[in-house]
């Protein structure tokens, strides 16, 4: 009988905690001079219940059932504002702090609503991604990196790798900002020179939200290209200490926050990997090990005062494993061995720091980011994997890229006008030391220099817009220049200047005309500028190596459907690129590579390539609306480049249609289920030359096939589709919450085309065959070299 009580009371008293409700919590503020705003009102939508803001801008609301909701803040002569998707729980009250921006031409009216956020400096070509959007993404297995492929304008490579390609543009076109810090890298291995790499540093825990910008950047971003990546961390919690734990497919993750004293949060993150344990169970012959790691700290040092305090880096390791697998056959022998003696031995670090402080007054702010950042990648490869000859070593690569930065900007806000203005500076070093035997072929000499490289970089910009014509047309002109001491053109910042002009003007209630022009540089990356000869002459500074440039031409219309959280958008493109780094080496731009392991740019290189990109964007978004969400992303896009010996190819990044579906649905008992379609057309690639790569005297230095660079990109691969899948499933405490997910990546098996390998043969004891009607070459062949298979993910998520 006691015991029968015993659980009756373990029964109603595990009812009773499950019964516990949820709070959101929050500050509201001016962003314009950090001031709180009083009497505002907070609705969660969906249910009836909401709150007002005290004088203080603090409001609280209790008794909300865990779940998913849509909480919008909204007061007279300010923008209202919507966060999509907040994830209640009983773990912890969610902290949601709002930003309203003042209309000052509408304070005769209630609110003004503006739930698709559209900023002045980016009316166009900007999207968004709140921090559920991109945790619960199917396929995406809480990568941002893989996230942001379901955008418009964005395609990726059918293999493993994170290669962000926007709008035909390069991989190394893209710069990432997290709270206004540039932060360089954002992938583990990263390619050098390039941005992509197979796995996000990112912890997705800590990510409020993230704005892609692919176009009409306003005159405050520079050194890019093709897109800006803006991404706001979460502020640490101010009441008490939260910690959530993760287990993923091939990391463990830890993450806390928290108060420190009473004006100082902070959030902290660190994954370690286990795939390398993964691997070598499966037998493959590589075995990578990535750590890394991501903090903020934020203190309020006076109530017109904040400090932000930032710090991301990570640790990366590839070895080869040599255990030779049980059951082996031939073609995977065979596969095994071509990869390890393919593959180098390499290890990188990077990590990125910054300061920034904010100083508000009445009518705007100022803005200073100290920070350092630095990337450190070393890679060898012996012969045969041999290390105990030093004859046997064919190439040992260490580089060292470091970056210091300075940054001021003063924002004013005053009668409707906006008025931008700012300076920065960068002083760099990058060490080489390199021994290469690979480019006897080329230059006919093995390469053995070590050298360190200074540059002085410095830009400044002034920016205005403001609304004409009761608000309907806003007009925004920018005007940046920069500068930089690595050749004689660059020195002179007159020689980049950059205008830019951007327009939206409001057809009718929610439907708007935007448009763009501007012209916009990025510095080639440091693996050209500091490139130097055996002679000791650093080649492509004296070759006057220049700034890159593109102008950009966008155009386009942008529905909005506030009642049902809708947006449907149209945009055209055009991009016209020169100044582009080629390879004197092998006559190919430089714009064509990036999308493998390894180094780009650390050649003799000269600025005479051209291109273009140019297509059509639609988009169809659809925000939590009645449990449903989804994003319909279509892209048409031609992307092409010259060459020193060629007119305009098709270029390396060339996809010509991509498709992205994405949707899900919320089901009853915090069930949710999502799933994710993507189609893009084949890529170009450039086959490979038979009778260079089976030169023994070729084989035995490269180890793999060479590129019939006469014949750029002249072969296409077949089109490439994939679908993934994913099932949440939420339990919510009286002190803690789990969240388990079932992520299935290309659900159907796919097998994606990919350039097939040329290995070479082996007789029974793995020594390569001999051509016999020519000894001076191997007998080679290409094997097919498909992406794609079936991969589930179990993960666990615990919140304490």
């Amino acid at each position: 009988m006691k015991n029968h009580l015993l659980l009756l009371l373990l029964f109603f008293g595990f009812q009773y905690i499950q019964a516990q409700d949820g709070v959101i919590q929050g500050k509201i503020i001016n962003p314009i001079n950090n001031n709180p705003i009083p009497f505002a009102n907070v609705i969660v939508q969906g249910l009836e219940t909401g709150a007002v803001s005290d004088e203080e801008g603090n409001y609280v609301i209790s008794g909300i059932k865990p779940g998913l909701y849509n909480v919008k803040a909204s007061f007279v002569g300010f923008q209202s504002k919507t966060f999509f998707e907040v994830q209640v729980s009983r773990a912890r009250p969610v902290q949601l702090d709002f930003e309203l921006e003042e209309d000052a031409s509408n304070l005769d009216e209630v609110v003004v609503d503006s739930d698709f956020s559209r900023s002045e400096e980016t009316p166009l070509s900007a999207r968004k991604l709140n921090a559920n959007e991109i945790e619960r993404y199917p396929g995406g297995n809480r990568d941002i990196s893989r996230v942001i492929q379901s955008l418009p304008g964005v395609a990726s490579t059918a293999s493993f790798r994170n290669d962000i390609i926007i709008r035909g543009g390069a991989p190394s076109e893209n710069k990432f900002f997290i709270d206004e810090i540039e932060v360089p890298v954002i992938n583990h291995f990263a390619t050098q020179g390039s941005s992509g790499g197979p796995v996000g540093i990112l912890n997705v825990n800590l990510i409020k939200n993230v704005e892609v910008i692919s176009g009409g950047f306003p005159a405050n971003r520079m050194n890019s290209l093709s897109s800006f990546f803006e991404f706001q961390l979460k502020d640490g919690r101010r009441d008490k200490m939260f910690t959530q734990v993760t287990v993923g497919a091939s990391e463990l993750t830890l993450s806390n926050e928290g108060p420190i004293g009473e004006n100082t949060t902070y959030i902290f993150s660190a994954r370690r990997s286990y795939l390398q344990g993964l691997f070598r169970l499966l037998g493959l012959p590589f075995l990578p090990t990535f750590n890394d790691f991501t903090f903020k700290t934020k203190t309020k040092i006076n109530d017109k005062t904040e400090l932000t305090v930032l710090g991301v880096g990570a640790i990366d390791q590839f070895s080869l494993n040599f255990d030779v697998p049980g059951e082996e056959n031939t073609e995977e022998r065979e596969n095994r061995l071509y990869l390890l003696d393919n593959l180098p031995i390499s290890t990188q670090w990077n990590y990125a720091t910054g300061v920034k402080l904010k100083r508000f007054r009445d009518n705007g702010y100022w803005t200073f980011v100290l920070s350092r950042n630095m990337l450190n990648n070393r890679a060898y490869k012996y012969a045969q994997n041999d290390d105990s000859l030093e004859e046997n070593l064919l190439f040992d690569y260490l580089s060292q890229e470091s970056e210091n930065k300075f940054r001021a900007e003063n924002s004013i806000f005053k009668d409707g006008l906006t008025f931008q203005y700012g300076v920065n500076y960068e002083f760099s070093r990058y060490l080489i030391e390199n021994f290469d035997r690979q480019v006897l072929v080329q230059d006919g000499q093995e390469l053995n220099i070590s050298s360190i490289s200074l540059f002085n970089s410095y830009g400044a910009f002034a920016l205005a817009s403001k609304k004409y014509l009761d608000d309907r047309l806003l007009v925004n002109v920018g005007l940046r220049m920069d500068g930089s001491d690595f050749g004689e053109t660059a020195l002179n910042p007159l020689n980049q200047l950059s205008p830019r002009f951007s327009t939206s003007y409001q057809l009718k209630e929610n439907l708007f005309w935007n448009a763009n022009a501007g012209i916009y540089y990025q510095k080639p990356p440091y693996t050209v500028l500091g490139f130097q000869n055996n002679e000791g002459a650093f080649v492509n500074q004296d070759n006057d190596v220049r700034f890159i440039r593109a102008t950009h031409f966008i155009s386009g219309f942008e529905w909005q459907f506030p009642a049902k959280n809708r947006k449907v958008s149209a945009e055209v493109f055009y991009k016209k690129y020169g100044n582009y780094p080629s390879s004197l080496r092998n006559g190919i731009a430089l714009s064509n590579l990036g999308a493998d392991f390894g180094v780009i740019g650390n050649e003799p290189v000269s600025s005479d390539a051209e291109g273009r990109a140019y297509g059509l964007e639609l988009l169809a978004q659809q925000r939590l609306f009645n449990d449903f969400y989804g994003i319909a992303a279509l892209t048409l896009v031609r992307s092409e480049f010259t060459n020193p010996n060629t007119g305009y190819l098709p270029s390396s990044w060339d996809n010509r249609f991509i498709v992205s579906l994405t949707a899900g649905k919320r089901l009853p008992k915090d069930w949710e289920i999502g799933g994710r379609w993507r189609f893009l057309g084949g890529t170009p690639f450039t086959p490979y030359d038979f009778q260079a790569s089976s030169l023994r005297s070729n084989w035995d230095l490269f180890n793999q096939g060479l590129f019939d660079f006469s014949r750029i990109n002249a072969e296409r691969l077949n089109s490439f589709h994939q679908l993934d899948l994913r099932i949440d499933k939420k339990y919510f405490f009286d002190k803690w919450s789990l969240n388990w997910y079932f992520d299935v990546q290309n659900a159907y098996n796919f097998q994606a085309e990919q350039q097939p390998d040329l290995v070479p043969q082996r007789n029974d004891q793995d020594q390569l065959v001999v051509d016999p009607e020519d000894p001076s070459r191997y007998l080679l062949r290409e094997v097919p070299n498909p992406a794609g298979t079936v991969l589930p993910t179990i993960g666990l998520i615990v919140e304490f």
